[in-house]
């Protein structure tokens, strides 16, 4: 069973090594985008509830 471990405490290892990391630089520029895309989407649900808000309103005359 310990060498089962070890063996796959290797592997995983050697696996990790191949792994190609992004740099801070990427990282910063996707989050970046994460946020932004986050934000624009968060404006657009609220402008279609705004909307579609006053439209239920208006034709249930509230």
């Amino acid at each position: 069973m310990p060498n089962r471990a070890i063996g796959f405490v290797q592997e995983v290892r050697g696996e990790l090594k191949k792994v190609s990391w992004s740099t801070r630089e990427e990282l910063v520029a996707s989050t970046v985008v994460v946020i932004a895309a986050t934000f624009l989407l968060a404006v657009f649900i609220g402008i279609c509830d705004l909307v579609l808000s006053r439209v239920v309103g208006f034709l249930i005359g509230s």
